[in-house]
């Protein structure tokens, strides 16, 4: 229906909201694997895609989904799949791959309770440390994590925008209370979309070395099947694109990887806070539980307690300025997650004893309440 600024006011779930977000960002290829609690955007992309010219496959299991994601990449299509726990597991090899080859993709892991087959249907906050190291080796990774439906479609269209400006996997984490709950969102007209694209060669494809990258560190990518040709291994490789153990240049190809995030950390970096002017105690939070800590810092304030919320929407690159900077004006950092205390690992790192770090953790498959951020408040 009409909305406000002509804008289309649906009222969708968080998985309808990414399907529909990844075609508005260009998405044109997806390959995956049904799985609960991601399924329905799988579904929603099969009806949607070949009506804009794209194409849905459905592959034989998460690791070709993975593998045919890379591939439509590589020919210039912006590709992305979705999974959850077991299926992300089985896609860390080839998001290591697309990761050190520099191939443009999405990865949408609506997570829910684990290990194994875990709880299917329930939420959970698990996947932290799997989405930064699940493969193996050191690699650049970007990921982001909505709390909210409006905000699965703002993170979905800047995950496609950010893997094609850095050419990297960017994962989108979303819990299943997301993926499922339904809110209004204002979709806006493609006009207002800003669609960012991968950086193309300008020489001669006889001149077109794949990996000499410019000044911001990504080299720009010729789509296969446009004349120009390129080797694409998952061995270390030199601007030709060929295999090199010269340690120079496997030295400089590892640093370059990780330079162009470090060097585009703070466009990429998304957060929001409340009342942290006069904060003495603040509770950092992402996903659904950022919801909880938002209202738990204002049943507080009404309570006089000098509470603060800061929600990370990005996960990785970790906000570590912004957290240690926190935790030098406040006595304290709560940490609520539905999972063993993985998020509190990185906020210690990035307070650095400067304030106290309190976890609070629920692994029952049931979100963390407000009731229990406030009682946690109140308790340190």
């Amino acid at each position: 229906m009409p909305g406000h600024n002509g804008r289309d006011l649906r009222l969708l779930q968080g998985n309808e909201c990414c399907a529909e977000a990844a075609i508005l960002a260009g998405c044109r290829f997806f390959a995956g694997y049904p799985i609960t609690p991601s399924t329905e955007i799988a579904e929603l992309l099969s009806e949607k895609l070949p009506q804009v010219g794209g194409k849905f496959i459905q592959m034989e299991d998460e690791i070709a989904s993975m593998a045919a994601v890379i591939g439509a990449s590589l020919t210039g299509a912006k590709s992305m799949t979705a999974t959850s726990g077991p299926g992300f597991s089985l896609k860390q090899e080839n998001i290591g791959f697309a990761s050190f080859t520099e191939v443009p993709c999405v990865i949408v892991n609506v997570q829910r309770t684990g290990p194994s087959t875990g709880l299917p249907t329930a939420p959970a906050q698990a996947d932290l440390m799997q989405a930064r190291w699940g493969t193996h080796g050191d690699h650049p990774i970007v990921a982001l994590y909505p709390s909210t439906v409006p905000e699965v479609f703002d993170l979905t269209i800047k995950a496609f925008n950010i893997a094609e400006q850095l050419r990297v996997p960017v994962i989108l984490l979303m819990d299943e209370v997301v993926g499922h709950m339904r809110e209004k969102v204002a979709i806006p007209h493609q006009s207002e979309i800003e669609i960012v694209s991968r950086p193309q060669p300008d020489v001669p494809p006889e001149e077109y070395l794949p990996y000499a990258a410019g000044p911001d560190g990504v080299p720009p990518m010729a789509p296969f099947g446009t004349g120009y040709r390129w080797h694409v291994t998952g061995l270390y490789h030199d601007e030709t694109g060929f295999p090199t153990t010269a340690a120079p240049k496997v030295d400089r190809l590892m640093k370059r990887l990780y330079s162009k995030i470090e060097s585009a950390a703070d466009e990429i970096t998304f957060t929001s806070d409340e009342f942290l002017d006069d904060a003495d105690t603040v509770v950092v939070a992402c996903g659904i539980t950022a919801r909880s800590a938002r209202r738990s810092v204002r049943l507080a304030r009404e309570k006089g307690i000098r509470a603060g919320m800061v929600q990370l929407k990005t996960i990785w690159p970790f906000p570590y300025d912004l957290v240690g900077d926190i935790a030098g004006r406040v006595d304290r950092i709560i940490v609520p997650e539905m999972n063993m205390g993985q998020l509190i690992g990185e906020v210690e790192r990035a307070a650095k004893g400067r304030c106290e770090v309190v976890g609070y953790s629920r692994v029952d498959g049931e979100p963390i309440a407000p009731a229990e951020i406030v009682a946690k408040i109140e308790e340190v």
